[in-house]
């Protein structure tokens, strides 16, 4: 997996993110992910920014050989995660029509350029932590739920809904047979999770919910494409949810992912009342049978 650190000139923001986490590759002995860095209007060669170079020099970590490069289509196409520092800057590379998963960090990375040293420290320091979440999440596994993970699962509710699921309901599903729940695990910590129910061919996602700190991540898409491709698999004809109909980020990302506006339930949600959209996802395969 390759992820790529994008700002405006790579002299600043992308080259110190580069250095920070190939130090954090280094030390977590992660092989299967390197990383790179460039601009959308950078001029090829150009070095570090000074202060950049002694910022990350605090965090251990050498970026005085950094020379800045261009974006081009070849960096683009063996991109697997491309982090950009703004909305601004995805809005560009967006333009190319890029074929990976393109993230930025919330709050965003604010370019420190012509800043004292303490603004550059600053932007380090939001950095090291962004690109210590990220690795948590490109290292974490989608496994099937189990006892060990129902009390984190309980406390990502508490935080996520103003109606969760208890723990007890939410261990109950770990004796029904059709309940098909999956845990987003980094180690022994869930950042998310989703619960599928299905019967007669038909799946449906009671929950879906990642800790606060994770969003922004990945982790909601990731965790929806699983569920589906597993209702998939065991011969679903559909897969289906509700979802606020104020939650236009989470319609996004549903409407991204293959699901369409099926219907709406009147004062489906309660603390605030509230329509939810019934949002569904037909397989072909079983269209077609």
């Amino acid at each position: 997996m390759t992820v790529t650190f994008i700002c405006t000139g790579n002299t600043c923001r992308s080259a110190m993110a580069e250095g920070i986490c190939k130090r954090m590759l280094s030390e977590r002995n992660i092989k299967n992910i390197t990383c790179r860095s460039c601009g959308l209007a950078a001029f090829t060669g150009d070095s570090a920014s000074p202060n950049a170079v002694e910022a990350v020099k605090e965090m251990g970590v050498d970026i005085s050989a950094h020379r800045s490069m261009a974006i081009n289509q070849y960096i683009i196409d063996e991109t697997d995660v491309a982090v950009c520092m703004t909305q601004r800057h995805k809005a560009a590379l967006m333009s190319v029509k890029p074929k990976c998963t393109v993230l930025v960090p919330s709050p965003e990375v604010s370019d420190p350029y012509g800043g004292s040293l303490e603004v550059y420290r600053a932007c380090a320091g939001e950095l090291e932590k962004y690109i210590s979440k990220l690795l948590d999440v490109l290292t974490a596994e989608t496994v099937p739920m189990n006892e060990s993970h129902v009390a984190q699962i309980a406390e990502i509710e508490q935080l996520c809904f103003s109606a969760p699921w208890t723990e007890d309901g939410i261990r109950e599903e770990l004796g029904n047979e059709n309940s098909h729940f999956l845990a987003y695990a980094c180690g022994e910590r869930v950042l998310g999770y989703i619960g599928v129910q299905e019967i007669c061919g038909e799946a449906y996602i009671a929950n879906v919910a990642v800790r606060p700190e994770y969003r922004r991540l990945g982790i909601g898409e990731r965790l929806i494409s699983a569920a589906a491709d597993g209702a998939k698999e065991r011969k679903c004809e559909f897969i289906t949810l509700e979802v606020r109909k104020s939650n236009a980020p989470a319609i996004a990302l549903y409407t991204k992912q293959g699901y369409n506006i099926a219907g709406e339930r009147k004062n489906f949600y309660s603390n605030p009342v509230e329509n939810g959209l019934i949002m569904t996802k037909y397989f072909k395969d079983c269209e077609s049978e």
